[in-house]
C-alpha cells in the first residue's frame, strides 16, 4: 500500500515516519516511582515486541526515576507530561527518547519555549497529544463539539506554537473513543500535516471490546495508508496491546510473522478443532518466520486451505491430514495431530 509521507524522527534510536516501519507502543501501569517494577514491567513488553514504551509521569519523583529507567531500558522511554513543565525538563535531562506533552496545559509560551529549547538541544521529539475529552473550550465554543475539525484546529495551534521556537521534531496524535471520529480526525492530520501520526482509539475498553474498537479503526486507518506508530489502549494488561497490535500489523499486511487461518466450526466437523486451533496459535506466538499456519475441520474447504497455506491441517473423523507447501505430508491420530503439524513447521527453522 502506498503510505502517507512524513518527517521522519529518531526516538531513542528507533526510527518514526519516513519511511520507517510501522511502530508497536504501549504504556506502563506501574508506578514509575518504582524503577524496578517498570523495568520489569519494560523487559515483559519488550519481550512480546513493544518496540516504544510510554510512562506516566505525574510528579518530580516519578521524573527523577526516569534517570534509572531510560539507563537501564531495552526499550526508548516516552515521559507522559501534564500540568507542569518542569517535569517535562526533568525527564529530558534524565535520559527521555521523547516527551508526550499537550502545549495547552502546561503554561504560557514561556514555558513551552523552555521545553521546546531543552528538547530541541538534545534531539528529543515531541508528541503532541490532541483527545476529544480534553479539547480546548474556546474551539468547543467555535464548533460546537469536539469535531474533527476541532481536533485538527487545536493540533495545528499547538505544532504552530512549538514551530513558532524553532522546533519540528514533532509527532501527532487526535484521539476519540469514537471509531469514525477519529478516522475522520486522523485524514485531514494526513492532509494537513508532514509530521508522523501516532494511531489510537482511546478509551477503547476491555480487552474484547478494546482489541474489536482498536483493530476496526487503527486497521481502517493503515489501510488508508495512514499512520506511523500505534497503540491499542485496552483496560487491560499492557502485553495484551501489544499483542493486539502486531495482530493488527500482520492483519493489514504490514508486519509478518505466522499467521494463523482457521475455519469456523459446523456439524460436519470431527475432531476438536476450537482446541486445536488455540494451541496451534499459542504455540506460534513470537515466531518471526513469515508463514500461514491453516487448521481446517472437515473436508469441504480443509484439504483446499491447507495446500493454499505454507502448513495445514484438515481434520476427518478422529484423524487429519497434514500438508507441507501444497502437498500431502501423511495422515495422523487426532491426539498427534498438533505435535505432528508443530514438527513438520520447526522442521524448517
Amino acid at each position: 500500500m502506498k503510505r502517507h509521507e512524513t518527517k521522519q524522527l529518531n526516538i531513542g534510536g528507533v526510527t518514526l515516519g519516513g519511511g520507517a516501519p510501522v511502530r508497536v507502543q504501549s504504556m506502563c501501569n506501574t508506578d514509575t516511582r518504582d524503577a524496578a517494577a517498570t523495568l520489569r514491567q519494560i523487559r515483559s513488553l519488550a519481550a512480546e515486541g513493544c518496540e516504544i514504551i510510554r510512562v506516566a509521569v505525574p510528579d518530580m519523583a516519578a521524573a527523577n526515576a526516569m534517570e534509572v529507567i531510560c539507563a537501564e531500558s531495552p526499550l526508548p522511554v516516552v515521559a507522559d507530561i501534564h500540568f507542569d513543565y518542569r517535569l517535562a525538563l526533568r525527564c529530558a535531562q534524565a535520559g527521555a527518547a521523547k516527551i508526550r506533552i499537550n502545549p495547552g496545559n502546561i503554561g504560557g509560551e514561556d514555558r513551552v519555549r523552555a521545553v521546546a529549547e531543552c528538547c530541541g538541544e538534545r534531539g528529543i521529539p515531541i508528541r503532541i497529544g490532541i483527545n476529544a475529552g480534553s479539547l480546548e473550550k474556546r474551539l468547543l465554543e467555535k464548533f460546537g463539539a469536539p469535531t474533527a475539525e476541532a481536533m485538527a484546529a487545536s493540533a495545528a495551534d499547538h505544532a504552530a506554537l512549538l514551530e513558532k521556537f524553532g522546533f519540528t521534531d514533532i509527532c501527532l496524535s487526535l484521539k476519540a473513543s469514537s471509531v469514525p471520529l477519529t478516522r475522520e480526525c486522523y485524514r485531514l492530520a494526513a492532509e494537513r500535516f508532514p509530521y508522523p501520526l501516532h494511531l489510537g482509539i482511546t478509551e477503547a475498553g476491555t480487552l474484547f471490546q478494546g482489541t474489536v474498537q482498536s483493530a476496526v479503526g487503527i486497521g481502517a486507518m493503515l489501510l488508508d495508508g495512514i499512520g506511523d506508530t500505534i497503540r491499542v489502549s485496552l483496560t487491560a494488561a499492557p502485553e495484551e496491546e501489544v499483542r493486539a497490535g502486531i495482530a493488527i500489523l500482520r492483519a493489514v499486511g504490514l508486519r509478518g510473522g505466522a499467521r494463523v487461518v482457521s475455519c469456523p466450526t459446523c456439524g460436519r466437523t470431527q475432531i476438536n478443532l476450537i482446541a486445536a486451533a488455540n494451541e496451534v496459535e499459542r504455540r506460534l506466538t513470537g515466531c518471526r518466520r513469515d508463514i500461514t499456519v491453516a487448521v481446517m475441520g472437515c473436508v469441504v474447504n480443509g484439504p483446499g486451505e491447507a495446500r493454499e497455506a505454507d502448513y495445514g491441517l484438515a481434520g476427518g473423523k478422529g484423524e487429519a491430514v497434514l500438508f507441507k507447501k501444497g502437498e500431502t505430508v501423511c495422515k495422523v491420530p487426532e491426539a498427534d495431530m498438533v505435535n505432528a503439524l508443530m514438527n513438520l513447521i520447526e522442521q524448517d527453522t
